[in-house]
């Protein structure tokens, strides 16, 4: 993204949530390239020890959202003019399908109650653009039906997952708060990946170890969307300065995916040959014996006191159709994607082998198969994530 001209912000001031993480920290990186001379505060939980300014403009405070006196005494100390909010709560592995009373109370006091006291310490000093990174779950975790080409018309409030109906729920206060003095958006980016990633793509990965990448669940045509990581930084960038000039993202929310619906089997083989491996058979196994084979896995899993790859929440993600239209975005926000689905690939799985070793992504993947994500990063992964980025 080219840079602008100053003029635009030259008078404002950004706070970042959760500028620490794997998307936060994209974002970070598309306003220093397009806004040199912007201030910007990054909010996160916890000062990663290996952290460093990138610019003069940059500096860190540390901040549970899920404290209201932190971040209203946060926000009076900065008094920024531009909110981005990312700071979220992710769920995966069993937490996502079978959330324990604890994850289920931590999803909705980090997404829900962490954006309200964002929304509300915003209001407080005065800020006049809130940018919200959503989640297309908002949609998709409706789980008792396929998704094809949704757009923002899609109703809400569906979601059978925890996830979802969090993003919602949180979605729904930003959209509700926006008023002509203090304009807000909410963004929907389909699945991210991208350099940095420790979630998604060794998850992929992790399959050729455990030799499950000639299994074919289902008929394998259900379709995906996939978005590479500095297109939704774009977005962010581009939903921001429509704040800041026409407001016609004002109380809106957007898809934001590459636009580029491909199978799930056919994006995963995509990231299998850029390791360098080829499946060297392929079983079909039709989506309903899978989901008894998931029934009984969980059963084991239990009985043994881990958990394993293969249930049945695994199996209905894996099988169902995902994708969305991103014209909405296209016409209002000037969005397009930039780094297409096949150089997105490459440029992923080239940057992380050459950044961390193949048995550092199997402990990733082993990490984030049992846990979750909390504000965009976690302590003893974040040596992890600056290698990614500055292997780029």
């Amino acid at each position: 993204m080219a840079s602008k001209t100053p003029s635009l912000l030259d008078k404002h001031h950004i706070l970042l949530t959760g500028g620490c993480g794997f998307l936060g920290s994209w974002i970070l990186r598309q306003l220093i390239e397009s806004y040199p001379e912007l201030k910007i505060t990054i909010l996160d939980i916890q000062k990663p020890a290996s952290w460093t300014s990138p610019t003069l403009n940059v500096r860190l405070v540390e901040a549970d959202i899920t404290d209201k006196l932190q971040v209203l005494s946060s926000f009076e100390s900065v008094k920024p003019t531009i909110v981005i909010h990312t700071a979220g709560y992710i769920t995966v592995g069993s937490a996502r399908h079978k959330p324990s009373n604890e994850i289920r109370a931590r999803t909705f006091n980090i997404n829900v109650n962490g954006t309200k006291n964002v929304l509300e310490a915003a209001k407080a000093v005065g800020v006049k653009s809130f940018i919200y990174t959503s989640s297309c779950t908002v949609v998709m975790d409706d789980k008792t039906r396929n998704h094809p080409n949704e757009n923002e018309s899609a109703p809400t409030g569906h979601a059978t997952l925890i996830y979802g109906q969090s993003k919602t729920e949180s979605e729904n206060l930003v959209l509700a708060a926006n008023t002509a003095l203090f304009r807000t958006t909410a963004l929907r980016p389909s699945v991210i990946f991208g350099p940095g990633d420790y979630n998604f793509l060794p998850s992929v990965y992790q399959c050729i170890a455990r030799n499950e990448t000639p299994w074919i669940i289902g008929d394998a045509n259900n379709l995906w969307d996939f978005v590479y990581v500095s297109n939704v930084a774009d977005a962010h960038v581009l939903a921001m300065e429509n704040l800041l000039t026409t407001g016609t993202a004002a109380g809106e929310a957007f898809f934001i995916s590459n636009g580029e619906p491909v199978t799930f089997r056919a994006f995963c083989l995509a990231v299998w040959a850029a390791f360098g491996h080829v499946p060297k058979f392929e079983v079909s196994i039709p989506a309903g014996l899978a989901h008894w084979m998931g029934w009984a896995s969980e059963w084991v899993d239990w009985l043994k006191g881990s958990e394993g790859p293969l249930t049945r929440g695994s199996i209905k993600d894996a099988t169902q159709t995902e994708y969305v239209s991103i014209a909405k975005a296209r016409i209002v926000l000037g969005y397009e994607p930039r780094v297409l689905l096949p150089q997105a690939v490459k440029i992923s799985c080239q940057v992380s082998k050459k950044a961390v070793s193949i048995t550092t992504m199997k402990l990733i993947s082993a990490v984030y198969t049992r846990g979750t994500r909390r504000h965009g990063h976690k302590e003893q992964l974040i040596f992890v994530q600056h290698a990614f980025l500055a292997a780029i």
